[in-house]
């Protein structure tokens, strides 16, 4: 069953943090297994949407992005974002 590494960016406080961590993070993810669905802001939201940067991630299962979050390479990009934003990460299982 396919799982969903659902990111959301609350607060991005060093854009140049964050630039570092991208850098690290996408080819860490993709070499993990994971497959970006979305990124970006919103198109539009609605109830109580925020305009905040989110990330969607699928992956193989829910061991799949478990094991992505904590390789060595993905450790390694969450150190180059250091403070530099407050996320909300959640792994999901698909439906």
């Amino acid at each position: 069953m396919p799982a969903y590494w659902i990111s959301t960016y609350l607060e991005i406080t060093d854009p140049e943090k964050l630039a570092a961590y991208a850098e690290l993070a996408g080819p860490a993810i993709v070499g993990a297994g994971g497959r970006f669905l979305a990124r970006g802001l919103p198109a539009k939201v609605y109830e109580a949407g925020r305009e905040q940067r989110s990330v969607l991630v699928e992956f193989e299962s829910v061991e799949a992005a478990v094991a992505a979050h904590d390789t060595p390479a993905y450790q390694e990009a969450l150190a180059a974002l250091g403070d530099g934003a407050v996320r909300d990460l959640r792994i999901v299982p698909g439906a």
